[in-house]
């Protein structure tokens, strides 16, 4: 096992050593999705998300200061938390993307205050904001979950690794 101490570092060296050990960590991908004052819809991909509480039904995502939603993010009345699916790789990709078409495959028309909601996606968790904190080069969104839906069998797209991979092997969940 090689070991390494961690302390603070601007060198892109030491932080790729520090995302490679990070990406060690199976985790699911989800799509968060958020209205927008005016004009398109916010999306972007994270595998930062995890429950924090279950009275009151809390979750949290981070997003990096780099991102250019982040402004309109963290003022936003709302947001949801979309978990995915195996099947939905391109899904995530897209998101992924900081420029580009997200949102062309599909209408967006939505009430300004509400979030957006994928189709298909395993869960979604549909929040207010409930607190954020400083978290480096990133801020920890925490959201209070307003409501909650689930797919009655699927299974997760999971990220390690630095790729994407599946459950192979392992049958569909069945809430």
């Amino acid at each position: 096992m090689k070991d390494s101490i961690v302390r603070p570092s601007a060198d892109p060296e030491v932080q790729r050593q520090f995302r490679a050990a990070l990406s060690m960590f199976a985790t699911g991908v989800a799509v968060i999705t958020a209205p927008r004052r005016e004009g398109t819809p916010i999306g972007m991909t994270v595998a930062s998300f995890n429950s924090v509480s279950l009275d009151p039904p809390l979750i949290l995502f981070s997003v990096d200061r780099r991102s250019q939603s982040l402004a309109d993010l963290c003022v936003a009345g709302s947001y949801a938390v979309n978990v995915l699916e195996e099947s939905q790789q391109d899904m995530s990709n897209r998101f992924a993307k900081a420029n580009g078409d997200k949102w062309g495959w599909r209408d967006v028309a939505n009430p300004r205050d509400e979030p957006v909601v994928l189709p298909d996606t395993l869960a979604t968790f549909e929040c207010k904001p409930y607190a954020q904190y400083d978290g480096g080069d990133h801020v920890i969104f925490v959201g209070r979950v307003t409501r909650h839906q689930t797919r009655s069998q699927g299974r997760p797209l999971i990220f390690f690794g630095g790729r994407y991979h599946t459950l192979d092997g392992v049958p569909a969940v069945s809430a």
